[in-house]
Formats: C-alpha cells, structure tokens, sequence
C-alpha cells in the first residue's frame, strides 16, 4: 500500500495525524479557557467528559494518532539520514531559506513528546486513569480545576510546561504549513498564505495554553469556590 511504503504515502499520514491532533489541542485550549473564569464550568467539562465510554474511545483515538504520527517522524527522518548517507557529517552552510524548526523537528518533536509524558502524569493519570481503575489520587477524578492549581503551583511545572509550549510553537508553526504543502496546498499564493494562517494560529493557540499556566502560576485564576 503506497500510504505506507512509499515516502510520498508517509508524509501524507504524518500530515492527517498532525492535523488531526491539532484540532484535537484547538478544544483542549478552549476547554482550558474556560478554567480562568469558572472552575465549576471547567470541572462540569470534565465531569462530562470523565471516563464515559465516547472519552475512553476518543482518547483511545488519539493516542492511536500521536503514535502514529510519531512513528512515522522516526521513519521518515532514517530515512532522510540514510538518503543523505556520509553528507550528512559535511560542513556545509545552511540555506537562508531553511527554517530552524526545519532542521530541528525530531529535537522539537522529542521535547513535545516528554511534555506529553509530563502532562499525562499530571492529570490524565490522576483523572480518567484513576477513575476507570479506582487507585487513590489527591482529589477526585473528576476536579481538573485543582489539579490545574496544584500543578501549577509547582514553579518548577511552570518552567517544564513554558518549555514545552515554546517547543510546541517551533514544531507547529512548522508542521502546519508543511502538512498543507503535503496534501497539496502548494500553489506559490496559497502556499504563502497557509504561512502566515499558520503562523498565526499556532501562535494564538499557544497564547492560549501559556495564559492558563501564567495565571494558575501567579494565582490570577478564579478559585473553585468563587468561580461562577
């Protein structure tokens, strides 16, 4: 099958699944949101969500996705290296054109995967992993709202996820045009303009996730109890 032996065909699966997982971090920022002005709305979303059998089977997607698409970021970047062969070990001048997300995706892509890791075991671990196996965890499952607080009262959580999101931002801004690039979007304008779309959404995405980590970190948030 040409989508997975053929280097055209994994580009093209790396592209959907980061798309997809895109979309996927779109909700999660806005879900987010919600956090800095209510803890009971935030903690109704995760209730809603919890361990229901539609979370349990979207969260089976998306890891399905994000192995997926790592994976295929560790195929394709052998085989790059294998397609260079000892050229790769040349000094030579990088092109002015040549991003540095570019030359530094599989770096980005590892921090991002070690943020993913950190965050996991923060509150998926501590939200529908302890309620679909009963282990004890500080507060109820379904509380996000303070596990958000206790997190990121952590200076040292703040400082992991700042670097995280910086990485994000790299491997996004990045990857998205590049996806576009991928399935076709190549024209010289529109190839532009998928650019600066890019760019600017990643951007404000981030933006997103970074104000929920500045404003727990700095008490700015609504508590639980006063939150509307």
């Amino acid at each position: 099958m040409w989508l997975i032996n053929s280097s055209i065909g994994r580009k093209v699966i790396m592209s959907v699944t980061g798309m997809a997982l895109i979309l996927f971090m779109t909700f999660h920022c806005c879900m987010n949101l919600v956090a800095l002005f209510s803890g009971k709305a935030y903690n109704m979303i995760c209730e809603l969500l919890g361990a229901n059998w539609y979370a349990v089977l979207a969260t089976a997607g998306l890891g399905a996705l994000t192995v997926c698409h790592i994976v295929y970021a560790f195929i394709l970047t052998a085989q790059n290296r294998r397609a260079r062969g000892n050229e790769r070990y040349a000094v030579t001048e990088k092109p002015a054109s040549v991003e540095w997300a570019s030359q530094n995706m599989l770096v980005l892509g590892i921090i991002v995967l070690l943020g993913l890791g950190l965050h996991f075991f923060n509150f998926w671990y501590n939200m529908m992993f302890a309620e679909l196996t009963g282990i004890a965890v500080p507060h109820h499952p379904a509380d996000g709202f303070a596990y958000i607080q206790d997190t990121f009262a952590n200076p040292v959580y703040v400082v992991l996820y700042i670097i995280w999101i910086c990485a994000l931002w790299f491997h996004l801004s990045h990857g998205f045009w590049s996806a576009m690039q991928t399935v076709g979007i190549n024209g010289k304008v529109w190839f532009n303009r998928w650019k600066t779309i890019g760019l600017v959404y990643v951007t404000l995405l981030m933006l997103g996730f970074f104000v929920v980590v500045i404003a727990f970190a700095f008490g700015c948030a609504p508590s639980l109890h006063c939150a509307a």
